[in-house]
């Protein structure tokens, strides 16, 4: 399993931020005829997106094309166990990226809909953050 991570950044650490607001772009399906919008703020790390995406592809069987939206470009960092206060911050422990409500995932096409639902339910099992499954027919039944 190939861990998710930039090949380089400007910093080497960065600080926690908050997540507020929606998605303002990423919210739209732009490849794929279905795909996987996140419901919930927080932050999805690199062996959860992994997961997810080894889940899809195993389900597909090399059927229809998949894309990945997101990536993990947020570096999460962690002091050892009973350190204690004061010299610095600690080191890299993983990579997370950052997730607002409206995001989407992942997309799939040239599958059909049973193929693209069922592995989407398995790729949503993976992470832990609530997400919804989206189809271009769906979406353009609405409006």
């Amino acid at each position: 399993m190939a861990i998710l991570l930039p090949a380089r950044t400007k910093y080497r650490k960065v600080q926690k931020g908050r997540i507020y607001g929606n998605a303002k772009g990423g919210a739209e399906l732009a490849f794929g005829d279905f795909g996987m919008q996140v419901l919930e703020r927080g932050r999805i790390s690199a062996a959860q997106l992994e997961a997810a995406r080894v889940a899809i592809n195993r389900h597909l069987k090399r059927k229809g094309k998949m894309w990945m939206r997101v990536f993990p470009h947020k570096p999460i960092t962690r002091k050892p166990a009973e350190t204690r206060m004061g010299k610095g911050k600690g080191s890299v422990e993983y990579w997370v990226a950052v997730v607002k409500p409206g995001v989407i995932l992942f997309e799939i096409a040239g599958v059909s809909l049973a193929i693209a639902r069922e592995a989407m339910a398995l790729a949503d099992r993976k992470l832990g953050l609530r997400c919804r499954f989206l189809s271009r027919e769906v979406l353009a039944e609405r409006f």
